[in-house]
């Protein structure tokens, strides 16, 4: 093992023993080179005052070379801000930028000890990272029934994890905290549990109000106090997006000082958040108890930012922080929101109407992009390649009842239509 793994290992075990024992083989093993070519240019660059010849960039009259027909259609940006490589935990000034926005939306935070946030090339990049530090053969990842599909290929696929559902909503309809308890008490022999929370959900658009939250913690709580570590990872990919009287915070501020055997960490990002969904520019943030720990383990995370992209784009990460430093930053979002917010409203006005209970009921949702509809006659499947091919129509059909509507995507004046071609199509496949 590398001296400078050995000296992280041991930092971590000193100060979290718990949070050692997460670790993948991988996470273990895992550095960032203090001493290599990134250190040697960082040198440079602040002590080379004639000549610089160290990083593998290209300069021309003291500034980076570029392509003209390229910096015409950016020019507002200086070459600096946009060709030069970006640091591998990313753009200093993004990162403070974006800590500074976490503590303004999230009251829960003050006073917590928590890391600078790390960028990744987005939020799936980010929940490779922590699969890659944290996940491992035979590790569990508890996940609800209902789940973004790129979960499997990140923990399982990729890391060999097994995966572990529970169903999300219960009997009264609303998020099962029992069943998450069960399934992460259910590793007690295994001694570590990963567990995912994503709010709000993807495909259901269910984000749980503050009781449910609170069961929430307490079963988290109940595994760290079994024994079990718990790798709890928030995936926050549609923070804000909250349209009703739900949670508004993401959890990640509660489980700062939950218990020390449970770890949390914050994946999220621009991408949904600001509408900026090709730029690809998310965060790691991680939770933890010193200052000694939280260094380690970002420079882990910086180990495995390197081994895999060597840093993230640096335009995108330009763009996004000259738009959380504008001052009509808040007011351009809140537009956004409210037509969001409509679109969903209308969504849920026309399903409570009552002219479709005949065919489908649909699962509760009250945030972020998207709702499920729970088919009563036909198979989603098959619905949705008919919707395709006589209507035009794109849906998701997940499993044999549940279709997932994105209406984020649909213009609040044509939402009526949409489910009226939809309900359509279930009475052609019914005969």
């Amino acid at each position: 093992m590398h001296p400078l793994a050995s000296q992280l290992n041991e930092t971590i075990q000193r100060e979290n023993p718990h949070f050692f024992d997460m670790l993948s083989e991988l996470g273990r093993l895992i550095y960032f080179p203090k001493e290599g070519i990134l250190s040697q240019s960082a040198e440079a660059k602040s002590k080379a005052k004639k000549y610089n010849a160290t990083i593998g960039i290209a300069l021309e009259n003291g500034q980076p070379m570029h392509l003209k027909s390229i910096q015409d259609t950016l020019s507002a940006y200086a070459p600096k801000d946009l060709y030069e490589y970006a640091p591998p935990a990313g753009k200093p000034e993004l990162r403070a930028a974006w800590r500074k926005k976490m503590l303004e939306e999230h009251p829960s935070l003050e006073n917590k000890t928590f890391s600078n946030p790390i960028v990744t090339n987005a939020l799936t990049h980010g929940l490779s990272v922590v699969a890659d530090l944290y996940a491992g053969p035979g590790d569990s990842v508890i996940i609800p029934d209902k789940n973004w599909e790129n979960y499997e290929l990140t923990f399982s696929i990729r890391r060999g994890a097994e995966m572990v559902y529970y169903p999300l909503y219960n009997d009264e309809m609303t998020f099962n905290a029992e069943g998450l308890k069960d399934a992460i008490l259910a590793q007690k022999e295994k001694g570590k549990a990963i567990v995912v929370l994503n709010f709000p959900n993807n495909p259901t658009g269910y984000t749980p109000g503050q009781k449910e939250a609170e069961e929430i913690l307490k079963a988290l709580k109940a595994g760290a106090e079994a024994g079990i570590n718990i790798v709890a990872v928030t995936d926050d990919a549609y923070f804000s997006l909250f349209f009703e009287d739900s949670l508004q915070e993401s959890l990640f501020g509660a489980l700062c000082d939950l218990h020390p055997r449970i770890l949390p960490i914050k994946v999220d990002g621009a991408t949904k958040e600001e509408y900026v969904w090709g730029f690809r520019v998310g965060f790691i943030t991680y939770g933890g108890k010193s200052d000694a720990l939280l260094a380690a383990l970002e420079q882990k995370t910086l180990g495995m930012i390197r081994a895999t992209i060597s840093s993230g784009p640096h335009p995108s990460q330009t763009f996004i922080l000259h738009a959380l430093n504008s001052p009509t930053f808040n007011q351009e979002k809140q537009e956004k929101f409210e037509i969001m917010k409509r679109r969903a409203n209308r969504v849920k006005q026309l399903l409570d109407s009552g002219k479709f209970d005949d065919v489908w009921t649909y699962y509760p949702f009250n945030s972020g992009y998207f709702m499920c509809l729970k088919l009563k006659n036909v198979d989603a499947e098959t619905l949705r390649t008919h919707l395709l091919e006589k209507y035009g129509v794109g849906t998701i059909a997940l499993g044999k009842t549940d279709l997932r509507i994105a209406f984020s995507c649909i213009e609040e004046e044509d939402i009526d239509e949409l489910f009226s071609l939809i309900y359509q199509g279930v009475l052609d496949l019914q005969g």
